[in-house]
C-alpha cells in the first residue's frame, strides 16, 4: 500500500468528495487502512460488523448464500466501491458476503466516525435512508430467490414475507393476493403459480379464508 496520508487517500474516494475540509480532516483521523489477501472475507452474511469498507485497490465479489449452501453473485466491487453501509445505517446483519477475488486494499471507517457523516437520527433524510436500505435488503432476497429457488420456494418465501401474526398464534396474509399478482412477484406464469398454490393448500401449508386472506403454516419455511 503506497505511503499516502489518510487525507490524501480520502480525496481519491468519490464517496467523500462532498465533505468539507473540516469533515475530511475529522474522518482522516479515524480511518484505518487494511489489506485483504485473495479469497478473504470482508463481511459475512448474517453477521454484523462495525465498519464501512471502501475499496482502494483490488476486486471483490458480493455473494448471497441460501440455507442449502447455494450461492448467487449479486455484484462485483471495484476501487471506489464500498460495503457495509446498510448494516451501519440499520444496525442489522449483513445481507450478503463480500469476498476478495484478488489482493485488495481498503479503508475502514468505524461506526462512530461513520455516524458523524450522517444527518441526525431523527431527521427525515435519515428515515428515508433506512427505508432505502430496507428496500435494498428486500431486493437482495428477491434476486437470491429468483436465482436459487424453484417456483415452490419463491411462492413460499413471498407468502411468508406478507404474513403477520394475527394475535391468535397464526401467521396470516391479511390482504387478498391474486394468482396473477403473485405470479408477477415470483417470476412465473399464473398457471404455474395456481398449480403450486393448489398443491400447497392440499398439503395443508396454506388455508385460504372466505374473505381472501390466508393462514400460512410456519412449516412452509421448509420449502425455502
Amino acid at each position: 500500500m503506497s505511503m499516502l496520508s489518510n487525507l490524501e487517500l480520502l480525496r481519491r474516494v468519490p464517496l467523500f468528495a462532498a465533505l468539507t475540509p473540516s469533515q475530511s480532516a475529522s474522518i482522516a483521523d479515524a480511518i484505518v487502512k487494511k489489506r485483504f489477501k485473495r479469497a478473504e472475507v470482508v463481511v459475512e452474511q448474517g453477521k454484523k460488523s462495525d465498519a464501512l469498507y471502501i475499496i482502494l485497490t483490488g476486486r471483490a465479489r458480493v455473494m448471497s448464500t441460501d440455507s442449502r449452501g447455494r450461492e448467487v453473485i449479486l455484484a462485483t466491487l471495484h476501487p471506489g466501491d464500498y460495503v457495509g453501509e446498510m448494516s451501519m445505517i440499520d444496525d442489522e446483519p449483513h445481507s450478503a458476503t463480500v469476498r476478495t477475488e484478488i489482493q485488495t486494499d481498503v479503508l475502514m471507517l468505524d461506526r462512530e466516525a461513520f455516524a458523524r457523516c450522517l444527518p441526525e437520527n431523527s431527521s427525515m433524510s435519515y428515515n428515508i435512508m433506512r427505508g432505502l436500505v430496507a428496500r435494498l435488503r428486500h431486493a437482495d432476497r428477491k434476486i437470491e430467490s429468483l436465482a436459487l429457488m424453484d417456483v415452490y420456494g419463491r411462492v413460499a418465501r413471498s407468502l411468508l414475507e406478507f404474513a403477520v401474526d394475527d394475535g391468535e398464534g397464526n401467521l396470516k396474509v391479511r390482504d387478498k393476493i391474486s394468482r396473477q399478482d403473485l405470479a408477477k412477484m415470483v417470476g412465473a406464469s399464473r398457471e404455474m403459480v395456481s398449480r403450486v398454490m393448489k398443491d400447497l393448500e392440499e398439503r395443508g401449508f396454506v388455508q385460504t379464508q372466505t374473505d381472501g386472506s390466508m393462514i400460512v403454516k410456519e412449516r412452509l419455511s421448509s420449502l425455502t
